[in-house]
């Protein structure tokens, strides 16, 4: 069982969730992706983005979010938000927990957001920039979890 989940609800860009896959494998999480995706699960970039390493990987592809829900063996996920109001920082991780993100486009619908209410962070960013990059999202805060759930 994996001590930690990563959820990509919709993703868009190959090269997003390929890199994704690489953070996944370095910290020995599961990949989860929602359909429907922006690309193929053959694209080119999908794989040169995860390189060798995708064959290493634990991932799953589900229908939609009830599908995840169904599949998903935790009832703690995290929502990872520009709308929260709470940082990613202060949330205390718990082993096998799953950290949710939104399509690069258009982030986690507003059903997520009210069903989660107290269990969406942001990651702190100065105002010029109005969000980071997927890869770069799912990398500080998994590693963060890895760090307090003693998994890196």
């Amino acid at each position: 069982m994996p001590e930690l989940h990563v959820v990509l609800y919709q993703p868009e860009i190959p090269y997003n969730t390929g890199s994704v896959g690489r953070t996944c494998v370095a910290l020995g999480a599961k990949l989860w992706l929602v359909r429907p995706l922006g690309f193929q699960l053959d694209d080119r970039q999908l794989k040169r983005a995860g390189l060798d390493y995708w064959a290493h990987l634990d991932w799953q592809v589900v229908d939609d979010w009830a599908d995840l829900r169904r599949r998903l063996p935790t009832d703690r996920l995290w929502l990872l938000t520009k709308r929260a109001d709470r940082s990613y920082l202060e949330a205390d991780y718990q082993p096998g927990d799953a950290l949710v993100f939104g399509a690069e486009s258009s982030g986690l619908p507003d059903s997520l957001h009210s069903e989660f209410p107290n269990r969406r962070l942001r990651i702190p960013t100065r105002p010029e920039v109005r969000s980071l990059n997927l890869s770069v999202a799912v990398a500080v805060t998994a590693y963060e979890a890895a760090r307090q759930t003693q998994l890196a």
